[in-house]
């Protein structure tokens, strides 16, 4: 079968195709055979060493795709079985996956491939951000970064039908009007303006309850400035760097703001947590709570160009890699 991997840190040139015997399943283990694959920024961060993983690797963390086979003491499914996933062990980017039993959910009737391979990190990302790291209330004001990306498109969406008023943050003319169809009240481009200061005109001075921000040391000292008393920053990623130093006196004494860096590991600790989430994003999916509409495709053999668009920010929605 046809795996990318990758034998070093460093650019897309780094993701080789190459063919590898793929053996059976263990135990509690099953066999995939891949449908799609979904496209993320973390897995950038995997490929660079930001988050650092044993080489040589596979790469990738999420997809959809049929069971081929499975273990002895496989109890949860059964051959034939859609299923899906969004967490390590890492090498979703494959023509088939070996992948423990707890960590996959069943993909519901009416959930594409190309969808349920692109919403599950997505979207649990979006459920736990808006669910658990800060429960959205009717009425909050919420400022979220990047609000033309992936996850945004989905979280801002997700948040306005829960009744937020969603301020979203975007980095050029051209994402402007994504953002405002994916369901934000006001945007705002940050590269043309002090985006304090355009969210001080919709809200006012320490208006915003939460930040949801993905984008990390661009965004961060701004961020906390919109937020109000009590307020909280949920920093979830680091598009533009890492915020690797938090000045307590600076950045959270003087409002008494709360501050979290979570990622979906922690949210899906156990496999009632993973079965919650996922059936709460397939719900919202086909409930029409948010819409996915997938930007583009790319053959299993055009990967390197896949991370090369993705980093260039060239993709303004949801991408998914078809194995064959």
């Amino acid at each position: 079968m046809k795996k990318i991997e990758i034998e070093k840190f460093g650019g897309p040139e780094t993701l080789q195709i190459k063919d590898v015997e793929i053996g059976k399943p263990g135990p509690k283990e099953v066999l995939i055979k891949n449908l799609s694959i979904g496209l993320n920024y973390i897995d950038v961060y995997h490929r660079t060493g930001l988050y650092p993983i044993p080489l040589p690797s596979g790469i990738g963390l999420e997809a959809c795709g049929i069971i081929e086979d499975i273990g002895s003491e496989v109890d949860l499914f059964k051959v034939g079985d859609r299923v899906a996933h969004s967490s390590m062990p890492i090498g979703s980017y494959s023509e088939k996956q070996l992948f423990p039993q707890e960590k996959l959910v069943l993909v519901p009737e009416g959930i594409s491939n190309e969808i349920a391979s692109c919403i599950m990190l997505k979207g649990i990302t979006a459920e736990y951000l808006l669910h658990r790291a800060y429960p959205i209330k009717k009425g909050d004001k919420v400022l979220y970064h990047a609000a033309a990306g992936g996850v945004g498109q989905i979280l801002c969406q997700w948040a306005n039908s829960l009744g937020a008023e969603v301020i979203g943050t975007v980095g050029s003319k051209e994402k402007e009007a994504i953002a405002k169809k994916n369901g934000c009240h006001h945007v705002i481009n940050y590269t043309d303006t002090n985006f304090v200061k355009e969210v001080e005109k919709i809200v006012g001075k320490n208006g915003v309850d939460v930040v949801y921000d993905g984008v990390g040391i661009k965004t961060f000292d701004g961020s906390i400035e919109t937020l109000k008393v009590r307020g909280m920053m949920v920093a979830f990623g680091n598009a533009s760097g890492y915020v690797d130093t938090i000045d307590v006196k600076k950045h959270i004494n003087a409002k008494g703001l709360f501050f979290t860096r979570p990622s979906i590991a922690h949210y899906t600790m156990t496999r009632e947590e993973l079965i919650e989430s996922a059936k709460k994003v397939f719900d919202a999916v086909l409930s029409d709570k948010f819409k996915v509409e997938i930007f583009k495709k790319y053959p299993l053999s055009d990967t390197n160009k896949a991370h090369e668009e993705l980093e260039a920010r060239l993709l303004t929605g949801p991408a998914v890699i078809i194995p064959n």
